[in-house]
């Protein structure tokens, strides 16, 4: 497990392109047979990714966490973005298929993944937090998660954003999560940009060629920084740093944010004309 120490807007001003990434983007999310996971001391997420081919998965509590099993006082949130598979939760198996969610609640001692097909192997994207209390654990598929259609193509960012893991869907402590779909001719998310000081962000873009890229764009409104991303990469956004991308493709991106509130419309946007 990778530690990530926060990080102050004027030392991110300096940063080299080399450390930029190092600092913020994780490069490899899904290895074969291999839990890849991050813990980032911003609101203390942990992100990554769960790829079992040949064999099951057991998710450890290392020892970082101080605990004697990983959800001991953590909840967590998990996306489905490779083949078919499913979760053992103390025992009880839940088939998760591409592009199903779960929320598992505080508490829940085994997590065990497992793939249907070791040909095309499920991908299990990663997000846990901090949790105050036990909520029940719930599936969620993408036609159970709030759909919100944004944008359009003159803007280059017509998109789809799927809810999953929200208020409005399933309690949590602070865990949200979902995905964003943009359509064919489209390149731009969350754009124009927005800041929110009262939660973080992290990114996963996946469903890319190998040929294309994702420019995304980090830093203080009027100091932008990007990182150059490919297919199944993620990025950590820290609470005062915008987060948005354009791509030479379209392509898909899994959201997850917490902290002090859940309020999904709770952003501060900023005027284009002061983006620099």
């Amino acid at each position: 497990m990778k530690i990530m120490y926060s990080h102050h807007p004027e030392d991110v001003k300096g940063y080299t392109t080399d450390k930029l990434r190092d600092q913020f983007l994780m490069e490899s999310v899904f290895l074969e047979d291999s839990i890849e996971l991050t813990y980032s001391h911003v609101d203390r997420i942990i992100y990554g990714g769960a790829m079992p081919k040949e064999k099951a998965l057991t998710l450890s509590a290392e020892k970082e966490l101080a605990a004697s099993y990983f959800l001991e006082r953590r909840e967590m949130g998990v996306i489905n973005i490779g083949g078919n598979g499913f979760i053992m939760l103390d025992g009880e198996k839940i088939e998760l298929n591409s592009k199903e969610g779960i929320y598992i609640g505080r508490g829940t001692k085994e997590v065990i993944f497992q793939s249907n097909d070791p040909n095309n192997p499920a991908k299990f994207y990663i997000n846990s937090c901090p949790a105050h209390k036990k909520y029940p654990t719930v599936k969620v598929s993408q036609d159970q998660a709030i759909a919100r259609p944004l944008g359009d193509i003159k803007s280059m960012n017509k998109r789809t954003i799927y809810q999953f893991i929200h208020p409005d869907v399933l309690e949590t402590c602070q865990l949200s999560m979902g995905m964003t779909v943009l359509e064919e001719g489209s390149g731009w998310n969350t754009m124009p940009c927005h800041t929110h000081e009262r939660r973080m962000e992290v990114y996963l873009y996946f469903n890319m060629q190998e040929d294309t890229r994702v420019f995304h764009l980090m830093g203080q409104p009027t100091e932008t920084r990007h990182i150059v991303m490919a297919n199944e990469q993620a990025v950590l956004s820290p609470s005062w740093s915008i987060h948005s991308g354009i791509g030479t493709s379209n392509y898909t991106f899994i959201w997850g944010m917490c902290g002090e509130n859940q309020d999904f419309d709770d952003m501060d946007f900023v005027d284009m004309k002061e983006i620099r």
